[in-house]
């Protein structure tokens, strides 16, 4: 049930993603229904969760390094649930009537829906490894919500900003969580929180505290990374509702709830986290009186709230914890609210800028009251939700055991804390529902539909409602979350809306009565309107970015100058220097054949050998002329072919064979747009250079190979030789190797190579060559050999298809049979030209890989359903009429993928390289506008 729960909202995304033709009604229930149907999934287990149990659901990914897709739902996960699908169905409802008609919704609500289960993901995670993952996936789904204006300046810089911290931040945690595992010996959640005593006692324990709290800090936009959050108000008002009520900006402190019974108990622990809470509670909240922005205000606002849960958890004490945890329920219901009503207004009136508002009341009464008393609540006055949370952090700063100067500024920063939070909050009503105005509205003001107020309408009821009866709502969760965190050592606590004349109600008071005062005296002897604050983060931001680009361009100039042969070269000469210096360190010398050895080479092999030889110097003597270049190469290629059937390896030299054969003619097709003979050489002193350089590469190649082949037979071959039928279920060893044993390496192989195929169609689609260069549209033109490869197309189609259906027994297999196919296709154009063969077969390539990849991940994600590793096989064999019995394995299936993605990739790059145009002269360009060219084919397309 956990696992499907978590699905639900990314296969709404999909859905939703392709509902293109849907109205924008059918889009918004389809989105709206996804986060309350995983909320309906997981409610049965509420009963078990309050009572102290702990529901898990686990599928194994990489068991062997401690990689498990687990799932755990304690009472700070179940917390953080509800806050995410139940403030994320309100977020849907209201974008639904918030967004215009020209934004895209489908586009909208996948990525709302994406970033809804990456949060959902990281809070049920039980498993560090796999928490990172969805740390990572929130900043993503983020930056994708942040810029989808990316028509607008501002929200492109808002999300380079937001995913260049939180992902800097990322990139620490995951070190962190790294960390962790080396000293407990395990990724497992229940594993780690129960290591709490030995992760403190380890000499390691400050790297992984800072790197731990770089990566919360980030997320949380703690000081001094704060900068980032008011930026992303770039985005839609929905997303701003729900990044800083219940997701991302609530990520870093739920990291700090996860891991506070690892992390917490120490001095460091007490002074970064408090110390950093405090400094970032005050400067967001100074910050947010001077904003002029709705949006900007309540940006810093939140800032300042984050702030002060992070304060609460520095302090470590039981009590604290569970104020900490506290607050972030309230904030999230608060925020939320003034977030919906700041989009209604600026929706109704055509701004958010409080200089040009104002009187609002009159216009728009149900918003303007449910703002106000949203607005009370982030306040802190009594009867509302935020009060309660405020008084506990009060006496939390008052019971600071550490020393009484540590107190005193507590405590003091607790007060002023308070009357900045009362000014900012009475700025915001003041100068927005009351005073004069509006002025220079773009339209008149006017009250939202119905629907539209409905989510701010349950919110801002669940703040009253809290705040008058907080035993009754959310005791028994706010008991669950906090054990969660603390086990037996809950405190005592009690959630009365009353608790006498105490001294954190008289700093409460305190608080109230001095934030009016400091917004009215504020008001008075400064011109708040004329005051304009820009960020210093920003600034410095921008000017690192800056300097980084200019550092990357001077680099690059510097190293990559255009120049092939420079860029070969450093290539060589780094990896020689990489592969030489473990060998120099340890004392190893290079392996050097034996007398014996040379001896037992028979003569094939030496002829073999001379052939090598002479084919590779007499491509050095003669690589001026490029067509021979290329020739003596393929040469080269073939007898390496041999040399792998001399040692029994059928697959490597069919492999072998088929790319030489590939690539020759994409070589040869390449040379069609290049000079017959290439320029003058280099000087003679670079070229003894290059050759003491090739000469070393080659020798240490060399030299590894030989130490390779020289190995004892007892060998890791041995024992893949031992489990290839038993479990991978086929006879041919290499194909089972690939597809099963190491299978995710190969769906990394082929995903590189779809990708490497996308960036040659994307870098060539548009290359134009010199005016004067002269490209043929068919290479050669022979009607008889036309005819004879349209002979060959369906018998070569027909040994790919049997060299795919026997590889898991016999050579063959996806790749080759991938290339077999390739090679009759590949000469058709030759003979034919592009366009005519185009014309004939209508192949999509890029849709060819994207369906071998989705076949491929489909297969190696199919085993995790019932509960088995990633890319385990299944093994049939059902017995057919006449046949007798047919083995199958569902490897097939990923290999199918495999070899989809071969045939795109390979003709996608074939014909790009084939769609190269020479340059238009003002005439042709002329007839191009007036007709489009034809030959932009399917198969083309990006």
């Amino acid at each position: 049930m956990l696992f499907l729960a978590l699905a639900t909202p990314f296969l709404a995304a999909v859905l939703v993603a392709l509902s293109h033709r849907a109205s924008r009604r059918v889009i918004g229930w389809l989105a709206g229904l996804a986060p309350l149907l995983a909320i309906a999934m997981l409610l049965p287990l509420r009963p078990t969760i309050l009572d102290g149990d702990v529901p898990t659901a686990t599928l194994a990914w990489a068991p062997q390094v401690g990689l498990l897709l687990s799932l755990r739902l304690d009472g700070l996960a179940w917390m953080f649930t509800l806050m995410v699908l139940g403030i994320g169905a309100l977020v849907v409802m209201y974008a639904r009537y918030y967004l215009d008609e020209e934004d895209s919704a489908p586009r909208f609500f996948a990525f709302l829906l994406l970033f809804m289960g990456s949060m959902l993901g990281l809070v049920m995670s039980g498993n560090l490894l796999v928490m990172v993952v969805f740390w990572e996936m929130t900043s993503i789904s983020s930056f994708l919500l942040i810029g989808y204006w990316s028509q607008r300046e501002d929200a492109r810089e808002g999300a380079k900003m937001a995913l260049a911290i939180t992902g800097g931040g990322g990139f620490a945690l995951l070190a962190g969580v790294l960390l962790i595992g080396r000293e407990v010996g395990s990724f497992d959640l229940d594993v780690v929180l129960a290591a709490g005593d030995a992760i403190r006692a380890s000499a390691n324990y400050p790297w992984i505290l800072g790197l731990v709290l770089l990566g919360a800090f980030t997320k949380s936009a703690q000081f001094p990374f704060h900068f980032w959050l008011p930026h992303a108000m770039a985005a839609p008002t929905p997303v701003s509702a729900y990044l800083h009520s219940a997701t991302m900006v609530k990520a870093g402190v739920f990291l700090m709830a996860r891991l506070h019974p690892v992390l917490a108990g120490t001095d460091m622990f007490f002074y970064i986290v408090s110390g950093i809470g405090a400094l970032t509670l005050l400067l967001g909240a100074w910050y947010a009186i001077f904003q002029h922005d709705i949006k900007g205000l309540l940006a810093y606002s939140t800032i300042s709230h984050l702030g002060l849960i992070t304060l609460l958890f520095g302090l470590s004490s039981p009590m604290a914890l569970v104020a900490g945890l506290f607050h972030i329920l309230n904030h999230a219901t608060f925020k939320a609210s003034l977030f919906m009503a700041a989009g209604i207004i600026d929706h109704e009136t055509g701004t958010r800028d409080m200089r040009r508002l104002g009187n609002l009341r009159r216009f728009m009464p149900v918003t303007s009251t449910l703002a106000i008393i949203a607005s009370l609540a982030m306040a802190g006055v009594p009867l509302l939700n935020g009060f309660l949370s405020k008084e506990m952090f009060f006496a939390q700063a008052l019971d600071i055991s550490a020393n009484d100067t540590m107190r005193d500024l507590m405590t003091a920063a607790a007060v002023l804390a308070a009357m900045l939070g009362v000014a900012y909050s009475l700025r915001f009503v003041h100068e927005t529902f009351f005073g004069r105005g509006p002025r220079a509205l773009e339209e008149a003001p006017h009250e939202s539909p119905r629907w539209m107020k409905l989510p701010v309408e349950v919110l801002v009821v669940a703040c009253l409602a809290v705040g008058m009866a907080p035993a009754w709502t959310v005791g028994p969760l706010l008991k669950s979350a906090a054990f969660a965190v603390l086990g037996d050592s809950v405190p005592d606590y009690s959630l009365a809306i009353w608790h006498g004349f105490n001294r954190p109600f008289f700093m409460s008071l305190i608080g109230l009565v001095g934030g009016v005062a400091l917004y009215f005296g504020l008001n008075r002897l400064l011109d708040l309107h004329a005051i304009v604050r820009e960020s210093l983060g920003r600034r410095l931001f921008q000017l690192n970015v800056e300097r980084l680009f200019a550092f990357g361009d001077r680099f690059t100039r510097a190293i990559a100058n255009g120049s092939v042969q420079r860029s070969l070269f450093l290539l060589v000469f780094v990896a020689l220097i990489l592969g030489a210096a473990p060998m120099a360190a340890s004392g190893l010398m290079p392996v050097l054949p034996t007398r014996e050895s040379f001896a037992s080479l028979p003569l094939l092999g030496w002829i073999a050998w001379l052939i090598l030889v002479t084919g590779t110097l007499a491509t050095l003597a003669n690589f001026r002329q490029r067509l021979i270049a290329v020739i003596l190469l393929g040469s080269v290629g073939l007898m390496v072919s041999l040399v792998f059937v001399y040692f029994s390896a059928p697959d490597l030299a069919l492999t072998q064979i088929l790319v030489e054969m590939v690539t020759l003619a994409l070589m040869l097709l390449a040379l069609n747009y290049l000079p017959k003979e290439s320029l003058a050489g280099p000087s003679p002193a670079r070229r003894w250079r290059d050759i003491a350089i090739a000469l070393a590469a080659g020798l240490g190649t060399a030299s590894l190979a030989w130490a390779m082949l020289g190995r004892p037979s007892r060998t890791m071959a041995g024992e893949m030789l031992a489990r290839a039928l038993p479990e991978g279920h086929g006879h041919n060893v290499v194909n089972v190797i690939l597809v099963d044993f190491r299978g995710f390496d190969t769906f990394g192989e082929i995903t590189v190579f779809a990708i490497a195929a996308l960036i040659v169609h994307a870098l060539l689609k548009r290359t134009r060559l010199a005016p004067e260069e002269k490209v043929e549209e068919a290479p050669m033109s022979l009607p008889m050999a036309a005819d004879l490869s349209q002979i060959m197309f369906p018998l070569a189609l027909t040994v790919s298809i049997y060299l795919f259906l026997r590889g898991h027994d016999a050579p063959g297999g996806g790749f080759i049979a991938g290339l077999v196919l390739v090679i009759p296709v590949l000469l058709q154009y030759l003979i034919q030209g592009m366009t005519a063969f185009e014309r004939q077969f209508h192949i999509d390539y890029v849709r060819c890989i994207g369906a071998g990849l989705l076949i491929a991940a489909a297969t190696a994600l199919a085993p995790l359903l019932r509960g088995l590793p990633f890319l385990t096989s299944a093994h049939v064999a059902p017995s057919l009429p006449l046949i007798g019995p047919v083995p199958l394995t569902s490897a097939m299936g990923f290999d199918l993928g495999v070899y989809l993605v071969v045939f795109g990739a390979s003709m996608l790059i074939l014909s790009t390289i084939g769609g190269v145009r020479p340059s238009l002269t003002r005439a042709s360009w002329r007839a191009t506008i007036r007709r489009p060219d034809p030959a932009h084919s399917r198969g083309r397309r990006a």
